[in-house]
Order: C-alpha cells, then structure tokens, then sequence
C-alpha cells in the first residue's frame, strides 16, 4: 500500500508543487494521473521515490516512511521502485540486454556488473523481461539501432528485471507517435494484470487515459481534485481539472520544475 498523508512539496522560490496531498494507492492498482503542466504529477512521482523531498506531511509504502528517511532506506524503497522514463534514458553504444541488466544493479555485487560478469539468474531474469514487452529478439542489438518504441519497450524491460513492487511512469509515451502509445500503454496495463505490480502512469493524452486507466487521479496546482474511476468520469471532471472544457484528444505538454 501506498500512503500519502497531508503531503506538500515547496520547490526553492516558493513554487508549491503538491498541497496539503490525501492518497493511498492499494496494491496491484493501475492508477493514470493527468493534470496541467505544472499540476504536481512528475513531483507526486519523485516524492514517492524520494527524488523530492516532502516538506510536509507523510509518504509510506508498505508501511515503510519515505519523508526523512536516511540514506540507506532509500535505496531499500528505490530497489523495490522501477522507473520507466518519457526520454528513455538508455546507454545507446551498448546491446539492449546491458541496458535491462542494469535494473539488476542493486541486487549485484559492483565489481561483476563494472566487468560484466552477470550471473546467469539475472541474465535469464532480463531475457524473460525482454520477453514480456515483445522485443527478446532484439536482446544482443545496440540500443541505438532500435525505434523510439522499441526503445521504450527496453526501458519497461529494465524497471521490470528490478522485480519491483511498485512501477512508475512519468509520461511514458510523450515522446511515440499515436499507434506505437497504444502498444506501450497496452504493455504496462498487461504487465500490471498479470504480474500485479502496482503502476502509477502519468499522461497527458486523455484519451489514453480513459481507454486504459482503471483509477484516475486529477491534480491541478498541486490540489487533488479527482479520485475515482474512469468509469465515473465525466466532462465535468476534466474541466475541474483543467479549468476549462476539453476535448479527451487534447495534448497537454509537461514541463514541471
């Protein structure tokens, strides 16, 4: 279970990115947030993971407090966290397998993955991530040879060879064109039914957001101002969140502090 509790977030200036946040988020949930640029949904993220730091309020998972905790707690949190990234973030000059092996970096002695000594297990662990998001037979190909999706895809494979609890997604799909989107949001919604890892996916594509989102969240100004199903959402609820009529075509760009 994830937990917030009368969270805020201050950024250096006075920017309040979240006030005053009430969540929990059970285990297993696949939870879409969407919000204005500049709505909190990339600091309710980093929050969460303690990339951020809150400066009030509580954060738990399973029980564990993420606001103020030391040094050594955070890896603990960050270990059992995948992180799937809007820009990638692979190496390109290495093979896809290196790429998803690193999500195995904190279960693996330093010294076998600087010399590329893997064990066999996580060797295994990252073909069978590959597998999962369709592209194991791209698994010895440099990173910079594949497709923007493609890429995305080894990027799903690398937070899920993490065997993670919990999966991130901060804009997943900003950077895909419409039908590749649908392919990538169509992995992690069967990855999250099948393996039961709770998702937290951030969008700015309502229509995304409604074909594949169970549980929206609404943010606008770092407020919550929708939670509930997308079964139950209406026209109004977008202009609560965005203030104004919207179409669930609209694109809404991201560019939080």
């Amino acid at each position: 279970m994830i937990r917030f509790e009368n969270v805020s977030v201050t950024y250096r200036g006075g920017v309040k990115a979240l006030r005053n946040l009430d969540l929990t988020i059970e285990d297993g949930e696949f939870v879409v947030v969407v919000g204005l640029s500049g709505a909190g949904k990339s600091t309710l993220l980093r929050a969460l993971n303690g990339l951020v730091p809150a400066t009030e309020g509580s954060i738990t998972i399973d029980g564990t407090e993420v606001v103020g905790a030391s040094a050594a707690t955070l890896r603990e949190v960050r270990s059992n966290i995948g992180m799937i990234f809007q820009t990638f973030n692979l190496v390109e000059r290495t093979t896809v397998i290196n790429n998803v092996l690193m999500g195995r970096l904190s279960a693996v002695p330093a010294w076998r993955s600087t010399l590329g000594l893997w064990p066999a297990t996580a060797r295994e662990e990252a073909m069978l991530a590959l597998e999962r998001v369709g592209i194991v037979d791209k698994a010895y190909v440099r990173a910079s040879n594949l497709s923007g999706g493609q890429q995305q895809r080894v990027g799903i494979a690398r937070a899920l060879a993490q065997k993670p609890s919990v999966m991130l997604a901060d804009e997943p799909v900003a950077a895909l064109d419409p039908v590749t989107s649908r392919q990538v949001m169509g992995d992690l919604q069967r990855i999250n039914q099948q393996l039961g890892i709770t998702t937290i996916i951030n969008l700015h594509y309502l229509d995304l957001a409604q074909e594949y989102g169970r549980r929206l969240i609404g943010l606008r100004d770092g407020l919550l101002v929708f939670d509930g199903l997308i079964d139950d959402v209406t026209p109004d609820t977008f202009t609560s969140i965005y203030g104004r009529e919207i179409a669930a075509s609209d694109v809404l760009a991201d560019d939080e502090p």
